[in-house]
Order: C-alpha cells, then structure tokens, then sequence
C-alpha cells in the first residue's frame, strides 16, 4: 500500500504506464484514457499521497463515506474530480449532486428524475453516465440492454440530464472482452463518447475495447480490509 507521495507516485506511474502501453497496442486508440482511482474504504491519510503525487480523479461507492472523508481533502487540493460509481438512492440525491462532480450510474428512472430535477434547482448539471447491466444478472444494478437506448434518450429529453457515456461491470468469472464490446456498440447506438469499463484485474482489455475511463482500486490502494461482522 503506498503510505507516502512518493510510494503514490510510483504506484500511479505503473498503472499510467500500463494504461498508455495499451491504448498505443490496440487498434485506433481512444485519445486518451481517464484513471479514475477508486478510493473507497480507504481513509483520507491514505488517499492524500496520490492527491500529492497529482492523482485528481477519485471513485466512490458510498454518499456517506465520501461526504466524511472528502469536503477536507477538496479544500486542500481544489482541483479534484470526484466521481460516484456506486448504486445512488433517491433519497440521497441531494447530496450527491453537492458532493460529487461526475454520477455514473444512473440505471432507472425515479432516480434520474430525482437528479434531474435536484440539478435544475441548484444549477449544477453534473455530466452523467447510463449503468448498463451488460450481463443481465439479477443481483446487480443497472438497466437493462434492451432498454438502454430508450433510456438514454428519456434522461436527456425528459429529465434534462447531461448524460456523456455509459458505463459497465461484466460478469465475473467471464471473459470481459465480449462484454466492452457490447457496450462499445451500445455507446453507438446512445450517440454518447464515453465508455467508463475496466477495473484493476481488466483495464488493459477495456482499452482494448475503447475504455476512455477505467476505474483501478486495488492495482493502486492494495488490498482492502473488510472488518469481521461483530
């Protein structure tokens, strides 16, 4: 785990490395690929070395958590991105629109009208990715392939969202690549530019595929401790 700047540093021009080697391999590469450091669970003492070594854009899973740990940080470095990549309820939309600078994963229609709505009221019409549940499984969020296109064009028509990409987790334990590729052709289908895939074990494959965001945790935090249930 990098505890200092230059431990951050390091870590952040290994994956750098790794991401600008695979957007060179594969094909017409994207023109550039953004790291979004994926910083849930972990504390602000441990985020605050890559905001040193100049990581700005940061993922996280919980409104909670990064209303704890982020307003101190944003203050000390106010050029910070912070995007939320975890399941968002209505009932925290208003803080989450305060809070973050990028939603992606906007997946059903109570909740982008939520947002659409708590967005016209303050004047801050954050850009938004569409969660797409690429696998069709039950347990997770996201709206369905099918509907993606149709839904798209409500959050834009009907809800005033600023909706700029879509965004996936493929199943695990599967080949991820058929997977990007499904949500490259959906992102033509949306006429939306940007596709937010890849994670710390798939990235290089989601570049492959057109990734223009990957979201990295443990390739960069190490392991996260989970506590023992009580």
């Amino acid at each position: 785990m990098a505890e200092t700047a230059a431990g951050a540093s390091q870590a952040l021009d290994y994956i750098k490395g790794r991401i600008e080697k695979a957007r060179r391999r594969f094909g017409p590469p994207p023109e550039s690929v953004e790291l979004v450091a994926v910083s849930k669970t972990f504390p602000a003492d441990q985020v605050r070395p890559f905001l040193v070594a100049g990581q700005l854009v940061f993922g996280e899973n919980r409104v909670q958590e990064a209303k704890e740990k982020w307003p101190g940080l944003r203050a000390e470095f106010p050029g910070l991105s912070l995007h939320l990549i975890g399941p968002l309820q209505t009932n925290k939309v208003r803080e989450a629109v305060a809070l973050f600078d990028v939603i992606e994963t906007v997946d059903r229609d109570k909740l982008a009208k939520a947002l659409g709505e708590e967005m016209a009221r303050t004047g801050r019409r954050l850009p938004c990715f569409v969660q797409v549940n690429i696998g069709g499984e039950e347990q997770k969020a996201g709206i369905a392939v099918s509907e993606t296109a149709d839904f798209v064009g409500r959050c834009r028509s009907d809800y005033g969202l600023n909706v700029v990409g879509l965004m996936c987790i493929p199943p695990d334990g599967q080949p991820p690549g058929p997977y990007f590729a499904h949500l490259v052709q959906l992102a033509r289908d949306c006429a939306v530019e940007k596709l937010s895939m890849g994670m710390s074990g798939d990235f290089e494959t989601a570049i492959a595929m057109g990734a223009t965001h990957v979201r990295v945790g443990s390739a960069l935090f190490g392991r996260r401790f989970t506590p023992e249930p009580a």
